[in-house]
């Protein structure tokens, strides 16, 4: 098989689980929305968490144009990127139980903020632990996983659940186990992961829909510009005055 067929291939995947995702995950993409709305109009902070390829999604809604300048993310040292040496030490860390009650501990997230969990298989302690805790001490937790790893693998953390079963809302990115699209005879492993891709979109529809809330509810939503367009700078810095409280990723 030629390597543009298999390219092709792996967009027509990617775009089949962006419809399933549209389709079948809208109204629960608007009620995501419609907390984060909530948590800004009410003055609450927005925070964002995802250990390995899954914090890239949530980094991919932090400090950028286009994004609301509310979101911070929510960083889990050695976690989130494969800067880590050995990069193994991230997934390594995953497993590891008290680490995400040690970091909210420290850090500024109270009730009634909102935090976005994201990962993929939805089993690991961390994540686990991430969204147990926060709603033990009063936040909204929406998480962002694939349902067919809760159905298809084991969690690893002691109480046997998933990161889908300690969250307010629920979003499943449709991603298969494994997360790889392609298998090709002469191919020992399966290839192309979509999770990124997916999750991204998800996460930026929830952004979207977020925006189109609080505009509904007569605030203007605090979005940031490119820095890169005339004009952007000065607008950024006016959004982040007006709301440094709840901003920590400038500190």
């Amino acid at each position: 098989m030629s390597e543009s067929k298999l390219a092709g291939q792996f967009f027509d995947a990617a775009i089949g689980l962006l419809e399933r995702v549209r389709d079948e995950e809208g109204s629960r993409i608007n009620e995501a929305g419609a907390e984060i709305a909530r948590a800004v109009a009410s003055g609450n902070r927005l925070f964002a968490f995802g250990a390995g390829h899954s914090s890239l999604p949530a980094q991919d809604v932090v400090y950028r144009a286009g994004g609301l300048a509310l979101m911070n993310f929510l960083a889990v040292p050695g976690t989130a990127g494969v800067d880590v040496m050995p990069a193994t030490l991230g997934s390594a860390l995953e497993r590891v139980d008290g680490l995400a009650g040690a970091v909210l501990d420290s850090s500024p997230a109270t009730a009634g903020d909102v935090l976005v969990v994201i990962s993929l298989s939805g089993r690991n302690a961390l994540p686990v632990e991430m969204a147990m805790n926060a709603r033990a001490i009063g936040l909204k937790v929406i998480g962002v996983t694939s349902l067919a790893y809760a159905a298809g693998t084991r969690s690893r953390h002691v109480s046997g659940t998933f990161l889908k079963d300690h969250c307010d809302i629920v979003l499943d990115s449709k991603i298969a186990v494994g997360d790889a699209e392609l298998t090709v005879d002469g191919i020992d492993a399966p290839f192309a992961p979509a999770s990124t891709v997916v999750t991204s979109a998800i996460m930026q529809a929830v952004m979207a829909a977020a925006a189109g809330e609080l505009a509904a509810r007569g605030v203007q939503p605090p979005l940031l510009r490119s820095g890169n367009v005339d004009g952007g700078h000065e607008w950024n810095g006016r959004v982040m005055r007006e709301y440094g409280d709840r901003i920590f990723f400038r500190h």
